[in-house]
């Protein structure tokens, strides 16, 4: 975390300056605060230049109760908006799996069967955790509060009109019975399965139910079961299946309990279940063990299916206009919370569309950027649609069945996508081809950007390479020096600054007048050579800059290998001989992997979606 940058300011650093408020137009109106609302909003509360509003239809916060999975990958967005340790500190750390299956020889009986390490190594610097989402909500909701904005939900509102105009959306709400009016340039509905949203743009989920009911409930509870602390899975000869989800603080426990199948017609409100239903089931699946719950704090029931609809914008099919409404998370797809990854694709659709709209918001891109929005994330939802047919089908398979064998091996072998490592964006406007891809292999186009560990230069410090990203829509670009003596691989970065820097060149043409040369495209550089061998004060301007009010230089923008947690040029079989470039997109995306001197190739892509 760098301030300081336009003079000394005491206190808390996460603490923004506020900036005035003002009677300008809105500019973006989020309907619901839920992950996918919350991510969007925190990402838009640190443009003061944007004007941003969020409604919740509840009275307030939540509390206790629904999603508590947290991915791999979601650790790594919540990395750039600063509140990834605080996850860590908090949550229940996911290392292990257990599996258990009827005993052969006591079918009434279960014993394990299998243990298998939860995320393989090496995958992310991130582990993955559990945490209620309440207070995931409470972290981005202080990351609101400390922005320049002081962007604050307002709750007990409720969308009952929409209607799209030339130039902006004009939205109804209601207010404990008072109507109010709202215009915004553009309208993102992430207000749940039931979206007034989703349905004032004519978007219908579409998809089928599995017509089987399962419970979910956190409990503080007593047992003999030995593996209450490990993600576990049972299944028992003739009663079901239960997932067991440790949770955060050491007590308290999440158990999905498999209930009855449901007829075509029926729905599962129809049964009138109560908790201690849930608790008797879980207890039959669990013999010979047994639970006794000392405090239920949260419970619910619900029926398996999976909905998507075909379009996540407003954009009808062949449009050439661009979206001015969105939807997001569950307005958008809807399935089984057991895969664990409904609130994580939910904030990836929030992170997708957030640097985006600030880009179109700043003057910095077309508006014809946004129309990728919902390209890139339906396209991750199917994956999420299919994988997770598969598990329910799995989870409920008949005893002894092939499909139930299937299980623990289905679980390692998708162990990378449970991570949520395995999104693939497709080439497009804003991922370049992988023609280069020989030059980085562990940097795969179209991927997040897997972290490496390095060495600051210019303090020696030990670092993740992918921390440098925060959320300021910039695109960062990584220059990885060629082999040679330290000499010559500053010779061959200095170089490539020159070509960026240039008159005329790309820096020129998208960086805005008047700001500092980083503020589009943040330059980096990793050196081969240890980091004694060179002096920050030996690197090019781009690398050393001048920023800020002040004229102060920038000291963090050059790195080298760590060589005792791991050469990064090994680590991501980097092309030594050659170096290269590898392009990020501002939501931790690899957006290309070029030659080290391709600038021509770099600027052509970059102005095509950038402007000054």
């Amino acid at each position: 975390m760098q301030f300081h940058l336009n003079g000394f300011r005491p206190g808390d650093p996460d603490l923004k300056e506020a900036a005035p408020r003002d009677a300008r137009p809105l500019d973006v109106l989020i309907v619901g605060a839920g992950p996918a609302g919350l991510t969007l909003a925190a990402y838009l509360s640190g443009f003061p230049e944007i004007r941003t509003a969020i409604v919740e239809r509840r009275s307030g916060p939540m509390e206790k109760g629904q999603a508590d999975g947290v991915s791999c990958r979601s650790m790594e967005m919540f990395q750039c908006f600063g509140f990834a340790e605080r996850v860590m500190r908090e949550a229940y750390w996911v290392n292990e799996a257990t599996f258990w299956k009827p005993d052969p020889d006591a079918p009434d009986r279960i014993v394990r069967t299998g243990r298998v390490q939860d995320v393989e190594d090496g995958l992310s610097e991130m582990p993955h955790v559990i945490l209620n989402q309440a207070r995931v909500h409470d972290m981005y909701l202080d990351v609101m509060r400390s922005s320049p904005t002081r962007l604050e939900p307002l709750y007990g509102r409720s969308v009952t009109g929409l209607e799209v105009e030339d130039d902006a959306v004009s939205v109804t709400l209601d207010h404990a019975g008072r109507a109010e009016s709202v215009r915004a340039r553009y309208v993102v509905g992430c207000d749940g399965a039931r979206s007034t949203v989703r349905g004032a743009i004519g978007r219908k989920l579409v998809g089928q139910a599995a017509h089987q009911a399962w419970g979910v409930m956190d409990l503080l509870l007593d047992t003999d079961f030995p593996d209450i602390r490990f993600k576990s899975l049972i299944q028992s000869a003739d009663e079901g299946t239960v997932l067991v989800i440790p949770r955060e603080g050491g007590y308290l426990v999440r158990l999905y309990v498999e209930l009855d199948a449901l007829n075509p017609e029926e729905r599962v409100s129809h049964r009138n279940l109560e908790v201690t239903d849930l608790i008797s089931a879980a207890n039959r699946i669990l013999a010979p063990y047994s639970i006794e719950a000392a405090e239920v704090v949260w419970w619910s029931v619900y029926e398996i299916g999976q909905r998507m609809t075909d379009a996540f914008d407003d954009a009808a099919g062949g449009d050439d206009r661009a979206p001015r409404v969105f939807i997001a998370g569950d307005a958008c797809h809807t399935h089984s919370p057991k895969a664990g990854q409904g609130m994580n694709v939910s904030m990836g659709d929030g992170f997708n569309l957030a640097w985006k709209l600030v880009s179109v918001l700043r003057g910095q891109a077309d508006p014809s950027l946004l129309k990728s929005y919902s390209r890139e994330r339906r396209a991750v939802a199917k994956a999420l649609i299919d994988f997770d047919e598969e598990w329910a089908r799995l989870m409920s398979a008949p005893p002894g069945s092939r499909s139930q064998s299937k299980l623990q091996h289905y679980f390692a072998q998708h162990g990378r996508y449970t991570a949520g490592v395995s999104v693939r964006y497709e080439p497009s406007d804003v991922i370049l081809a992988d023609d280069a891809a020989p030059l980085a292999r562990g940097f795969s186009t179209g991927m997040r950007l897997h972290s490496a560990p390095v060495i600051r230069l210019a303090d020696g410090r030990p670092m993740q390479i992918g921390h440098v990203q925060r959320t300021d829509a910039r695109w960062l670009l990584l220059a990885f020096a060629p082999a040679g003596p330290p000499s010559a691989q500053r010779d061959a970065l200095a170089r490539l600054c020159d070509a960026l820097a240039c008159e005329g060149g790309l820096l020129d043409a998208i960086t805005p007048e008047g700001a500092d040369i980083d503020a589009a495209l943040d330059v980096r550089a990793v050196l081969q050579c240890h980091h004694t061998e060179l002096a920050i004060t030996d690197m090019p301007r781009l690398l050393f800059p001048r920023k800020g009010r002040l004229g102060l230089r920038d000291y963090e923008k050059v790195f080298c290998p760590d060589p005792r947690a791991g050469d990064i040029f090994e680590m991501r079989g980097l092309d030594r001989e050659a170096g290269c470039m590898v392009l990020v997109r501002p939501d931790q995306y690899v957006a290309g992997v070029l030659p080290l001197g391709d600038v021509a190739r770099l600027s052509t892509f970059l102005t095509g979606i950038l402007t000054g």
